[in-house]
């Protein structure tokens, strides 16, 4: 309370005229005689999950003074006198959360979902009234440094800009990764009514379509950093995650399109099919993971074809979830791959279909195919896909890749998206990534930079 009443005085001042009575009051006595009624001041006293408590001073003609307390409800949106101002702006309400007991990491997290809930509704209030590229990082700092809270926190020194990276830099994305999507798969799981005896509220639902980016430097095609044993070992992490809970995963990649001699994969992922399936899974007899492939792992490419159902005949169990790596089109080919894909989740039903790094947006092509027929329909589709877990790095323009200002997170599938700035510590002490701003919607990169800026 006594860092925002001394550094953020002005946003309660905000809130107060824009979610309480007395924004209203002050409007009505100052209709004719402006100054007649100023809130003077607003300080914050006492708060809960419900609302803010905050003490006002009221400033009237001949500087006469009048102190009274407001309650500020978490859950609101702006009076009726305001309404103009931010209509465009009202979000919906942001929910409790509370802990999925199944979910990894349960115990850790229910401690600092009390603060979590109350600095998101906070963070909403802010987002109404066009500050959040003021206050709301501030806040999320505050829950990481109160509450030990996991929204917005990133792991110190993870030197990004050094290229081939640290093996345990790599293993600190592939462990966040395979957990968002555990998460992921366990609350779809229970939103499909696969578990009946787990009761899931409605803003805890997840859609059965989802996607996955992860775009540090060496997951990034359009870099030189790009590294292919990096996207494989991720694939990897998430398939053995998955499987160790019982749980059969298909691991596609996309196969050749186009026609006749006008074929090909995408450059990205030339070889990766072969690849996949050479690697070092520790399945053979007598290792970790024995058994695991041609049982819970298996492989397969995109399309209707690859989805396996269940078969008690010859005894063929079905599979229970589909990771696919970087669907893309192609430029310069007539087809898309959208339609192999939506074929691939329609068969699937309600089963979780995972995009890993996914670029479905269309490409050049010759006749145009690519660029004008049913193209709502497959912008429509892309973003059918809910974002689970993103890591995007930011660079101060498109083209240039260095140095990295900071990036774009959101690290569980019920998590608000957190812009983060890269800090260089003093006497060489290392580099910390540090909150800037919270929404619950992607971010504008408008927004994103002067966030950073604040």
């Amino acid at each position: 309370m006594g860092y925002i009443n001394k550094h953020h005085s002005d946003i309660l001042k905000k809130l107060c005229l824009t979610f309480t009575p007395i924004g209203s009051i002050q409007k009505q006595k100052n209709a004719f005689s402006g100054g007649s009624y100023v809130l003077h001041e607003a300080k914050l006293i006492d708060f809960d999950l419900q609302k803010l408590v905050l003490k006002i001073t009221v400033k009237k003609r001949n500087n006469e003074e009048e102190i009274q307390t407001v309650d500020l409800p978490l859950d609101s949106n702006p009076i009726k006198e305001m309404t103009y101002l931010y209509k465009k702006r009202i979000i919906p309400l942001i929910p409790t959360i509370e802990v999925n007991k199944e979910t990894p990491n349960a115990t850790a997290a229910a401690s600092a979902a009390p603060m979590n809930n109350l600095i998101r509704k906070i963070n909403r209030l802010c987002y109404i009234m066009n500050e959040h590229t003021s206050i709301t990082g501030k806040l999320t700092q505050l829950g990481i440094q109160i509450a030990d809270s996991d929204i917005g926190k990133v792991k110190k020194d993870l030197y990004l800009n050094q290229v081939p990276h640290n093996r345990y830099v790599r293993r600190y994305f592939y462990d966040m990764v395979s957990q968002a999507v555990l998460e992921a798969v366990v609350l779809c799981s229970q939103s499909t009514g696969n578990s009946p005896s787990v009761p899931i509220k409605e803003h805890e639902k997840i859609s059965n379509r989802m996607k996955v980016t992860c775009l540090f430097p060496e997951l990034n095609t359009s870099m030189d950093a790009y590294r292919i044993g990096t996207l494989l070992e991720m694939a990897r992490q998430i398939g053995i995650t998955l499987a160790e809970q019982n749980v059969r995963v298909r691991i596609c990649v996309q196969g050749s399109m186009g026609q006749g001699i006008f074929t090909g994969v995408p450059k990205a992922l030339s070889g990766v099919q072969t690849l996949l399936q050479r690697m070092d899974w520790q399945s053979g007899e007598g290792e970790e993971n024995e058994g695991m492939v041609g049982n819970y792992i298996n492989f397969g490419a995109i399309g209707k074809e690859h989805v396996v159902n269940e078969n008690p005949k010859r005894g063929t169990p079905q599979d229970d979830v589909f990771l696919l790596i970087c669907p893309q089109s192609m430029q310069g080919v007539e087809s898309s791959i959208i339609e192999p894909l939506k074929e691939m989740v329609e068969a699937a039903g309600d089963r979780p279909v995972i995009l890993l790094n996914p670029d479905l947006t269309d490409k050049v092509s010759s006749q145009g195919q690519q660029s004008v027929r049913g193209r709502q329909d497959r912008m429509d589709f892309a973003d059918s896909f809910q974002t689970i877990f993103h890591f995007q790095c930011t660079y101060l323009s498109g083209t240039s890749y260095f140095p990295i200002l900071g990036a774009l997170t959101k690290t569980k599938p019920l998590d608000p998206w957190v812009t983060l700035q890269r800090r260089d510590l003093i006497n060489n002490g290392g580099e910390v990534y540090v909150p800037t701003m919270a929404t619950e919607s992607k971010p504008e990169g408008e927004d994103i930079l002067s966030s950073m800026q604040n």
